[in-house]
């Protein structure tokens, strides 16, 4: 049975639905959708258990460590709105407790609807297992040949990469998913920078992103340092990278000596298991590799300093 009124509970859902032209198919999405802008008018049916928008990045590391030991979540569904507008799908996940409401929680909120919504979990750990996901929404909504046609577009940028990088020499880079406490990238970010031509020095592939030690990134000493803090901007990552005390041994290491530390718009070309991930691996082999002669969005990237310069600690 083909869905016909889908809520998706992700913003890369939200991305995959839309990038399969279904967008006039989503009667709703959450509070953290923002891609692409036609979204922003879509009813939302989830919102934060606190707000973090003044927090620093060791601020919001506690609250959400505080809502999850409370509540096992720290979003909240608005029951009432799903009822409203019948959804026949709900994409959600159950991969990153940090990323989406809990799963406890849709189950509970989903079966006490008078017409209980066909629930699936998008669970990505590689960037094949997203490409996967987008033929799967595609399945699920009878857009199975726009998903193939999509896929393949998708595979081909990423050979395209390969092609571009291969035979230069492979970089060492460490990718920060978290400034305060400090956070090494896991799942498909290795696999970003691999293909990008590069070697991520802590994350491991497949797996969840980690607390890392500051010893271990000084130990590392990696050749590029690319910041992409969890669901933050290329302007939010600058302020929190700002905010970080770093260690007076970090100024040691040969990627901040060289200048080759590098900010990026992590919540749309990073950390969203979605379509978008491919700009980021564009994005990564155009830092390490500035003669590949790939093109980047506007405003996705800046080496560290410079964005520094043009974006002061607010007062």
């Amino acid at each position: 049975m083909t869905s016909e009124r889908i809520c998706s509970l992700l913003p890369s859902a939200t991305e995959i639905v839309c990038v399969l032209g279904l967008t006039d198919r989503l009667v709703a999405v959450t509070h953290e959708c923002d891609f692409p802008p036609e979204v922003l008018a879509k009813p939302r049916v989830t919102a934060s258990a606190f707000d973090s928008a003044g927090m620093t990045s060791r601020q919001i590391d506690s609250a959400v460590r505080a809502s999850l030991a409370q509540e096992a979540t720290i979003y909240h569904l608005d029951r009432d709105l799903l009822e409203e507008v019948r959804p026949d799908l709900v994409l959600t996940q159950d991969l990153c407790e940090v990323c989406a409401v809990g799963p406890e929680e849709v189950q509970k909120v989903m079966r006490s609807l008078r017409v209980p919504p066909r629930m699936v979990s998008l669970e990505p750990t590689s960037l094949n297992e997203v490409l996967d996901s987008i033929l799967l929404v595609g399945r699920l909504t009878g857009a199975e040949d726009v998903a193939l046609k999509v896929v393949a577009a998708l595979r081909d940028r990423l050979n395209k990469v390969r092609e571009l990088v291969k035979g230069s020499e492979v970089v060492r880079v460490l990718t920060l998913e978290w400034t305060d406490p400090v956070f090494a990238g896991g799942h498909w970010l290795p696999e970003m920078v691999e293909v990008a031509g590069g070697h991520d020095v802590l994350g491991i592939a497949g797996r969840p992103s980690e607390q890392i030690t500051w010893p271990s990134v000084l130990s590392s000493d990696p050749d590029v340092v690319i910041a992409m803090p969890c669901g933050f901007d290329l302007e939010r990552s600058t302020l929190e990278m700002r905010r970080t005390t770093f260690p007076d041994e970090w100024y040691e290491l040969r990627a901040v000596r060289s200048g080759r530390v590098y900010v990026v718009d992590g919540s749309a070309y990073f950390n969203r298991p979605g379509p978008r991930l491919v700009d980021g691996v564009e994005i990564v082999a155009r830092i390490l590799h500035s003669d590949c002669g790939l093109r980047t969005p506007p405003g996705s990237w800046m080496r560290y300093e410079a964005a520094a310069d043009l974006m002061p600690l607010p007062s």
